[in-house]
């Protein structure tokens, strides 16, 4: 990696942990998601993500957007 594009996804990565529920695991689970699959086009992907369920979703769909 690009040592803009690594810092770049620590920040990212800060940002995600700091929200309810996500950890330092889930958090690279997320980016490591986004980046295998191009992106999210639905916020309702992150479900996708192994750890994140509907219940840890609704929690986290007033602090997240794609």
């Amino acid at each position: 990696l690009s040592e803009e594009k690594s810092q770049h996804q620590h920040r990212v990565e800060e940002e995600l942990i700091g929200l309810n529920g996500i950890g330092e695991v889930l958090a690279d689970r997320i980016i490591e998601y986004r980046e295998a699959n191009g992106g999210y086009k639905d916020v309702r992907e992150l479900t996708n993500v192994k750890g994140i369920g509907e219940k840890l979703l609704e929690k986290l769909l007033p602090y997240v957007t794609v």
